[in-house]
């Protein structure tokens, strides 16, 4: 484990691991989980250490309180994007723009490891960070998605251009274009595919880590080698994801797990399975 990942010190996220799920959640509720520096900083801290704790299996990511998931970046906090230089960031030019969302993402970090999202009420802007690189997201049914950036005079460019990847095009500009004019609610959500189920405000959490716990209880390294092809085929061209397929396939089997496999088949043990 990184000795830099101290759960006690952090300020804006909570961490707890359970039964091979480390749930992370969002606890800046009094800005409505708006993410500063800090925040940024523990989330990434949080998924680079996942990496080496074998006992985690998959993650449940959510937000304390009920009104926001989150708001994107906290315009009212000090963060390195609005300081006084003309430049952004202070860089020489702006084509050295540092992205303050970018290592919010598992993906962005190098997590290959299943990432259940829960969102609850609003859902805008920066969140997106989030979203785009999770791998299930389900929503209460007071979830509503939006963002704001060309209402408020921002080119809306790295959310989008994550965001372009789970749902259509035609709906992405929408959202995009519209701004502060329309938000998208949990039910349009789920039509247009950005999440793959609603459920009770009061059933989120429970649903999720449902979810998240079944992923965990199967062979991680299995799960984890079809994760990493699953996304290998949504970021390359399908020539350039099926070249990758043998060594993703061999890298995550042998034959110790196809024995495993073999015997949890021959058990007669069936899990008891749910319908959606």
């Amino acid at each position: 484990m990184d000795t830099q990942f101290d759960i006690k010190s952090f300020e804006t996220i909570t961490v707890e691991i359970q039964n091979n799920v480390g749930k992370v959640s969002l606890n800046r509720p009094e800005v409505l989980n708006a993410f500063n520096d800090r925040m940024c900083h523990e989330v990434e801290q949080t998924w680079k250490a996942f990496r080496v704790m074998d006992e985690v299996h998959s993650v449940l990511l959510t937000a304390n309180g009920e009104k926001a998931f989150c708001v994107g970046i906290d315009r009212n906090d000090s963060m390195s994007a609005l300081d006084d230089s003309e430049n952004l960031y202070g860089t020489s030019n702006n084509f050295m723009y540092d992205d303050p969302g970018d290592a919010l993402g598992p993906k962005s970090c190098d997590l290959w490891k299943p990432v259940v999202t829960a969102v609850n009420g609003m859902c805008c802007g920066g969140a997106f960070y989030l979203l785009a690189e999770s791998d299930i997201i389900i929503a209460n049914e007071s979830a509503t998605f939006f963002d704001p950036h060309v209402t408020y005079g921002m080119p809306a460019v790295y959310e989008p251009m994550k965001m372009a990847q789970r749902v259509p095009l035609g709906e992405i500009l929408r959202l995009t274009l519209l701004g502060n004019y329309e938000r998208v609610t949990a039910t349009t959500a789920k039509q247009i595919g950005l999440i793959s189920e609603v459920v009770k405000d009061d059933s989120l959490i429970e649903k999720a880590l449902w979810l998240a716990e079944s992923i965990a209880a199967q062979p991680p390294i299995a799960v984890q080698a079809s994760l990493r092809a699953i996304w290998a085929a949504n970021d390359l061209g399908r020539l350039d994801a099926m070249a990758l397929a043998p060594s993703l396939l061999t890298t995550g089997m042998s034959k110790s797990s196809l024995e495993e496999g073999q015997n949890a088949f021959e058990s007669g043990d069936r899990i008891e399975y749910r319908y959606r």
